[in-house]
This record gives C-alpha cells, structure tokens and sequence, in this order.
C-alpha cells in the first residue's frame, strides 16, 4: 500500500510539472533594432523568473517569416509592431486569429528623414523637403556612388520603408543607397559628424542616435489615410511622410491556449518611449550587454512589472 501511494504522489507531481511553465519554451521574436531586443529581454527576464518557463528569442528580419511563424506557432509572440510597417495582407492574419493583437506596447515611435542640426542651421530650407528639391542642396548630400544626386542613406531594406517612393513621387535628385544594417548607419552618421559633413537618413525615435547626433525630423507632406493605404497596398504612391506609431504587441492565436499565464502577461506588459530611452542609451551608445541593462531596469522598477503578472 506505502508504494502505491507513493507512486500515485508521483504521478501527481509529474502531472503538475506538464502543467507548469517549467515544460514549455517560450519563442519570443526579436526584430533587428535596439528597442525590440530590449523589450523581450525585460520579458524573458520575467516570464523565466516569475512563470519559470524557458524563453528562447528568434531573430527575425522578415515580416512574412514572423507573420507565418506566428500563425503556426513554431514563434509565439512579437512585443514591437509598428502599425505603418503593417501591410494588407499581414492583417489577413488578424482577421482570421491566427495571430491575436496583445495590445499597445506604450511606447510610440516616429519613422522620418533625418539630418544633424547643423544641417539645418547652415542650410534652412533643408527643414523641409521642399529644400532637396534643389539640385544644388541635394548635391551637399553627395557621394562617389551617386554623383551629382544627393545620397539618402538607408538602413536595412527589409525595414519597412518606402523612401524611393517618396522620393521619386515628389521628384527630388536623391537616391537611396542603404548602408544593410542598423549598426552601420551609425557607424557612418557617426563618421560624418564628426567630419561635421552633410548626411539625410532614415531613421526613427525613440533611439540613442537621436540625442547623440542632435538628428532633427525633415518634413515631409502630411501623412494622410490615402497616402497610408498606398503604403498598405504596396502600389507605389506613397509622397507623404511617415505616420506616429503607436507600438503594439502580438502572438499566436495558438498561445493563449499553450501557456494562458503567459499570453495574460504579455497582455499586461507595457514598455513606455520613457522606459525604452532609458535602456537604449547604454546598449547603443556605451556597448552594455541587453541582458544586463534589462535586468537592470527589472530590478528599479518591481513594482511596475509585478502588476504585469496573472
């Protein structure tokens, strides 16, 4: 009798650990900027912590390959969406639940063109874009690589961007050239400000760069909802500027039902631009490891994310 017993407490305990966060793996999606890894380090550190599940984070570069891990569950959720880098066919997705909107992240973020303020300062009309429709300005931009046409630094081309766009709708003599990674944009802003050269990029906030370089937003034409749904539709009309973004947060449709303490967490969690200028600063401008500085941000703000969890 002792050994049956025995055994059926076994068997209990066992049961209870399939049941508990400890025997699942939660795949969070880092997209290839700064502000998505810290987000889901600041959640990794908590999930694995607090609901002890292991959390393992999956680089993705492509919307179409986290849209469709997403809908099959092989990724389990995204903290970083930028609405206007949504297209038509990604809302698919929603409309059918296999990917489920978590909600807003908190933070909210603003694609543009950039330049130094010096820029600005020596050349006024460069504020807006009306000011590079003059060869002359354009030229200021210049490299070997494009001649007498003013260079438009871009970053990575899977980024969602529509800057060629832009650029050929409202005629200017510019051309894109991308530099294939955020990090190399810096590289290169960093080099031409300290050269106090004439640089225009894409580029967004919140980000370190922003308050390192003094980069200022040019204005574009006024983002309008026909001009939005041009970018949606991919038809290549878009000549307005990029809209606000209010971040928001994803997940499978699959996850609720795989680890519903989870799904309610991510729910929860909210990551301000405050939060996020915060974090950024040491990973981008002093080489802090994420990891570290999110748990750093773990640890002086308990009671915030403790009212995060189921």
């Amino acid at each position: 009798m002792k050994k049956l017993v025995l055994t059926a407490a076994a068997l209990v305990l066992v049961a209870a650990a399939c049941g508990s966060g400890e025997s699942q793996t939660i795949n969070l999606i880092v997209n290839p900027w700064t502000a998505s890894r810290m987000n889901v380090e600041v959640a990794k550190n908590i999930i694995e912590s607090e609901l002890g599940y292991t959390v393992e984070i999956t680089e993705v570069n492509e919307n179409d390959a986290m849209f469709t891990g997403m809908a099959d569950g092989t990724l389990d959720a995204v903290l970083e969406i930028w609405p206007s880098g949504v297209t038509d066919a990604e809302t698919t997705y929603f409309d059918e639940g296999s990917v489920v909107d978590l909600g807003a992240l908190g933070a909210v973020g603003k694609i543009g063109w950039f330049v130094p303020r010096y820029v600005i300062d020596e050349n006024p009309s460069l504020a807006t874009w009306e000011g590079f429709a003059d060869p002359d300005l354009a030229a200021l931009f210049g490299t070997a690589e494009t001649g007498e046409m003013g260079r438009f630094l871009g970053t990575d081309p899977s980024y969602s961007q529509y800057d060629e766009q832009i650029i050929a709708n409202l005629g200017l003599p510019l051309e894109v050239i991308f530099s294939g990674s955020e990090p190399a944009t810096v590289a290169e802003v960093d080099a031409r400000v300290a050269a106090g050269e004439p640089v225009l990029l894409y580029w967004w906030t919140p980000t370190a760069a922003v308050a390192k370089y003094d980069l200022v937003n040019v204005e574009l034409p006024p983002f309008t909802e026909g001009c939005g749904a041009s970018a949606a539709a991919g038809d290549g009309n878009v000549d307005c500027d990029y809209p606000e973004d209010p971040i928001f947060k994803a997940a499978s449709g699959l996850l609720e039902e795989k680890a519903p303490d989870v799904f309610a967490f991510l729910q929860a969690f909210t990551i301000t631009t405050e939060d996020q200028l915060v974090m950024l600063p040491p990973v981008e401008i002093d080489g802090d490891d994420p990891a570290d500085v999110a748990a750093q941000w773990v640890s002086d703000n308990e009671d915030t994310w403790r009212a995060w969890l189921p």
